[in-house]
């Protein structure tokens, strides 16, 4: 089912320093090299430790992410771009007024709308880390999975 699959995918969100970062991530863990992939914010922020914490109890190093945003694409020609909040999908559509590309919104909720001690928060993220994994495995299956 390989050529199912996109040959580029960006993701997005607000600040690009948790969930976009996320995605990318737990993308390239199941595709590698095969798919280009990159994420983008609307806004930047410094990366989340409690997102990278997150990401490492998995074995997905995101800590030498560095945010940026639409503007600062090198290339804007992706097959699919995967919004994952509200801000990041207006821009998405923004983009591709000019070039054929599908969007995809996939809401994604705010871990730091979290408030509490430290593992209540860090179970809101990894509540979104999980689900974001779900979602990029039935959206975009590996090679194995597309075998069973």
């Amino acid at each position: 089912m390989e050529g199912d699959l996109p040959s580029a995918v960006l993701f997005c969100c607000t600040f690009n320093a948790i969930r976009s970062p996320m995605a990318e991530g737990i993308f390239r863990r199941f595709h590698g090299a095969r798919i280009f992939v990159d994420s983008v914010g609307v806004k930047t922020e410094e990366m989340d430790p409690f997102a990278v914490s997150v990401m490492d109890e998995i074995g997905i190093d995101i800590s030498k992410h560095r945010a940026k945003t639409f503007e600062e694409l090198e290339d804007d020609s992706f097959d699919v771009i995967i919004s994952l909040s509200p801000e990041a999908q207006h821009k998405a559509v923004e983009l591709t007024r000019t070039n054929a590309c599908e969007v995809e919104f996939w809401p994604t909720f705010d871990p730091t709308l979290i408030e509490g001690s430290r593992e209540a928060r860090l179970d809101a993220y990894r509540q979104v880390r999980d689900e974001l994994m779900r979602h990029i495995l039935a959206r975009f299956p590996t090679q194995a999975m597309a075998r069973e």
